[in-house]
Parts: structure tokens; C-alpha cells; sequence
């Protein structure tokens, strides 16, 4: 049965989430008591999302709840898509709700942190304005793996990338910083949330690589002004239904346009390295540290690699959710086994963290009933992932005569979904890729000759192709797969180990 408020009328349309309902709205959903016209605009955030919402945009509201007024978010969106997301902000004053699903309880809260949206297509004054006001203290971006101008092997500036055209997100900061530059507008910190290795290098060698291309003294400008900090983040967040939207409605009478559904769990690992003000990370659950790079080889060869080991085998088993894939006690078997047995093991340590406890609460994680993770999103982009939470494992088990066997038949189930038939004989629906023409060709050729799959050099490197060692595991582990099936593969790979590994709580 719905709830309506006092002076509600059972045939009243339910609100629009906006500032002007946040005082009638149920108790249950957390809206900010704040005063957030009082809030400084102080981020301004390129690239607004799911994952941004519910990571970012959760941890300045917190600071706005706890009396901060100068750190507040303005949201903007620099392509032409982002217009959805204006859509949806703009008559909300920017307000969003989060919506936390735990496996046996959810709680919604509005968060009120981001007070105002630009949409910079095609014309992007507004925001060059934004990066250069002087209340701007950080410019954070979320554009994906794949919205880098960099090149994935060297790490350098490309600069024939779409991602380097004039109205892509790194030339519009470029010329914010110039702007900045002559308006004498003090350091900013340019700090990026995405999911890459090394996030910060990639960010500043994007943000010289288009600073160059303006030229003059802007560049001593930046190095003199500008701070990348290189950043860990992680919070499960699938894409928003409108089964979600519905679920808010029917639950709190609130309507929004575009609420976020995320897991419970968020972790935020950045370095100390802000120029100007610095947001004050003490007051929340952010590690803080000198070397990133322990925590994102952890993130990335466990949490992501772990999604991959899961997707592409739950994919060729049509099965459609995450938590429904780790009720499959193969590919549960795959996932732990491959995490316990080659994740971990290639990893260095982690200061202050117990890699055993990190991997139970992975299992957890994944097994949440009440997020309803697509497996479909999960096999998004496999081309852009895997040469980055994979294959690193394989090449550092490679150099140590550590065990690959796993990772290979990843790769052996990721090739087979590329060819697009289930073990059923169902057709699959291949999820978008970056370079899906080229893996789709180079996954067909590896019907007639298992090493063509090899042969896709955007991915597969000469000298990891040169190891033998490597090649008759991924030969051996794609022969199993097309010739028993996904679960004897795995069986057959695992030596069919117990699920129930040293710290799973999930059992």
C-alpha cells in the first residue's frame, strides 16, 4: 500500500524530486537538511554517471552534511548523449537519489552535493567558464577506460584520437586551463575517477598533450599550477531500470528521473597531491596513500578481472544476472579458483589490507541478489579491459613460472562469446566493444585455427604471443571449452577445487 504525506490526496500525482519537495519528503529517504544555495561549486565534474553519483557524489554530500559549504559539485556532460542526463538534473536543481541494496536490506537517500549541470554540446563556453572561476578548486572526470587520448601500450598522448577532437572532454580542459591561466585564477587539481591504472599519469599526459597543442606559456602554466593525483576507486553500480524508477515510486512516492542503484561497499584510495585547496579526506572513509598502485593492482586483478572470469562463462551459459551466475556452482568455482589461485599470487602486498578478506568480500559482493548486475554489462569492452585487468596477471605468472592455466581459459571463454553462439546454440547479443569488428573477426578465424585469436595485435602483444607456454594454455584451454563445454572446461581446468577457499563467507 502507498504512503501519502499529511495533506496528500490518494489520486495526487506523486513529486518530482526538486529542491522545492526536499521538506515533505518521508524520513526514510535521507534529504540533505542543508542550506545548499549556501554551497561553493567548488568541483566541477565532467562526465556525470551512475558510478559518479554513487561514489563522488556520496562522499562531498557527507561533507556537506557534516558543514562544509565550500565543496559542492557542478555536473557536466560534453557529448551530445549527456543531453538525457540534463534531462533528468535540471528540473531536479541537480538532486538524485542513491539507492543502496544490500543482499537482505536497501536504504534511499537524496543527495543534494551537485547544485547545477552543463551540458557542453555542442557549445561549451559554460564550462570553460566553470574550469577557469576562481572558486574552482578540482576538475574530476569520469569518462570511462576507453575516453582517454592515450595510447594503451606506451601510455603516451595520441594524438589521432577521437578523444584528442576539439569538443572531446581533455581539449575543453586545455582551454579551461588557459582560460584560468589569464584570468589569474590560481592551482586546480585535475583529478580523475576512472577505472584505469594509474588514472592520474593517464589524465595529466592527456591534459600536455592537448595544453601542448595550444601552445605558449601554458604549459609551464600547468606544471607549475596543476596537480593529477593518481586515484583507486570502486563501487558496483549497474545500470538504472526502469523497474528502479518504479521501485522508488512504489516504495517512497518520490518520483525521479534517473536515480542510482548501487552495492552497499565503496572504496576511494588517492594520493596526497591536490593543488589549492584539498578536500578534507580525514573526515571520510578514504585511504590515503603515497603509492596508489598496490591498491589498483589489487582493484583491477581481482574485483575486475574476477567480473571478466565471470561474465564471458555466464554469457556462454545464458545466464542473464551476476548474482544468478554465482549460484552456479562451475562458474562460482571459476571465479573463486582463478582469484585465489592467480589473482592473488601475482599480486605484491597491499599496506594495510588483507588480500584474503578483500576476496571473500569480492564473493559477497557478486553474489548480491538485490543489485541485479547484468552479465551483459559485465562483457561490455573486452577488447579495452582485458589488456588491463588480465593480462597483466598472465604476464607477471609468465616471468615467475607461476600458473596461467585460468587466465587462459578467460581468454578461451572470452573468444567464444565473440563468436556469438551459447552452449545451447543460442545466439548471443554481443555487447558493445570498442575494437568488436576486429575481435569478432580475429574470435571467427580461431574456429579454423585456435592461435588466430592470438593474432589481434590491439590486445595480444608479440612477446606474449611468442611464449609457448602461453599459447598451448590458450590453445588447450579453447579446445576444452568448444569440445566438453564451459563446465567441464572449468572442471576439467580447476581439477574441481571446493568453492569454500580460505576467508569465504559466502557458503
Amino acid at each position: 500500500m502507498l504512503f501519502y504525506p499529511p495533506g496528500m490526496e490518494q489520486n495526487a500525482a506523486p513529486p518530482r524530486l526538486s529542491n522545492a519537495v526536499l521538506n515533505d519528503l518521508h524520513d526514510s529517504l535521507g534529504a540533505p537538511a542543508y542550506d545548499r544555495s549556501a554551497l561553493t561549486p567548488s568541483i566541477v565534474h565532467i562526465g556525470v554517471g551512475g558510478f559518479h553519483r554513487a561514489h563522488l557524489g556520496t562522499y562531498v554530500d557527507e561533507l556537506c552534511r557534516a558543514g562544509h559549504t565550500d565543496w559542492a559539485i557542478l555536473g557536466s556532460g560534453v557529448m551530445a548523449g549527456d543531453a538525457a542526463m540534463a534531462d533528468a538534473l535540471l528540473p531536479q536543481d541537480g538532486l538524485f537519489t542513491v539507492i543502496e541494496r544490500g543482499a537482505s536490506m536497501s536504504t534511499s537517500t537524496v543527495i543534494g552535493s551537485m547544485v547545477g549541470y552543463i551540458h557542453a554540446h555542442p557549445d561549451h563556453a559554460g564550462l570553460l567558464d566553470a574550469i577557469a572561476a576562481p572558486t574552482t578548486q578540482i576538475v574530476s572526470l569520469t569518462v570511462t577506460e576507453g575516453g582517454y587520448p592515450i595510447d594503451d601500450a606506451t601510455g603516451a598522448f595520441d594524438a589521432g584520437s577521437p578523444n584528442a577532437s576539439p569538443t572531446s572532454a581533455f581539449a575543453i580542459i586545455a582551454a579551461g586551463l588557459a582560460n584560468r591561466m589569464r584570468n589569474d585564477a590560481g592551482p586546480v587539481t585535475i583529478m580523475s575517477c576512472d577505472n584505469i591504472m594509474s588514472n592520474g599519469e593517464a589524465t595529466k599526459n592527456a591534459t600536455f598533450g592537448l595544453v601542448d597543442t595550444i601552445g605558449g606559456d601554458l604549459r609551464a602554466w600547468v606544471e607549475a599550477n596543476v596537480a593529477f593525483p593518481n586515484s583507486m576507486v570502486d563501487r558496483i553500480t549497474p545500470a538504472t531500470t526502469d523497474s528502479d524508477r518504479e521501485w522508488l515510486l512504489e516504495n517512497h512516492q518520490l518520483t525521479d528521473a534517473w536515480p542510482v542503484v548501487c552495492e552497499p561497499f565503496r572504496q576511494w584510495v588517492i594520493e596526497d597531491n591536490f593543488a589549492g585547496a584539498r578536500l578534507p579526506l580525514e573526515e571520510l572513509d578514504v585511504i590515503v596513500a603515497a603509492d596508489v598502485t598496490p591498491y589498483e593492482h589489487m582493484k583491477l586483478q581481482l574485483l575486475n578481472a574476477g567480473h571478466s572470469c565471470l561474465a564471458y562463462a555466464a554469457a556462454l551459459l545464458d545466464i542473464e544476472f551476476v548474482h544468478d551466475a554465482m549460484a552456479d556452482e562451475d562458474i562460482r568455482l571459476f571465479v573463486r579458483s582463478f582469484l585465489d589461485a592467480e589473482g592473488k599470487t601475482s599480486l605484491a602486498p597491499v599496506p594495510g589490507l588483507n588480500v584474503d578478506e578483500y576476496i571473500a568480500t569480492l564473493i559477497d559482493r557478486f553474489s548480491n541478489p538485490q543489485i541485479r548486475d547484468q552479465v551483459a554489462r559485465l562483457c561490455q569492452d573486452g577488447s579495452g579491459k582485458l589488456p588491463k585487468f588480465l593480462l597483466p596477471t598472465i604476464r607477471t605468472h609468465l616471468a615467475n613460472n607461476g600458473p596461467v592455466e585460468l587466465g587462459a581459459l578467460l581468454l578461451a571463454t572470452w573468444c567464444d562469446y565473440l563468436v556469438g553462439t551459447s552452449n545451447d546454440g543460442n545466439a548471443i547479443d554481443v555487447a558493445p566493444d570498442s575494437l568488436l569488428e576486429d575481435a569478432r573477426a580475429a574470435a571467427l578465424a580461431s574456429v579454423d585455427d585456435p592461435i588466430a585469436f592470438l593474432n589481434f595485435p590491439a590486445v595480444f602483444d608479440s612477446e606474449l604471443v611468442s611464449n609457448a607456454r602461453f599459447t598451448n594454455a590458450f590453445v588447450a584451454a579453447l579446445a576444452d571449452l568448444r569440445k566438453l563445454g564451459v563446465r567441464s572446461a572449468i572442471q576439467s581446468t580447476t581439477g574441481g577445487r571446493s568453492v569454500t577457499g580460505s576467508g569465504d563467507s559466502a557458503d
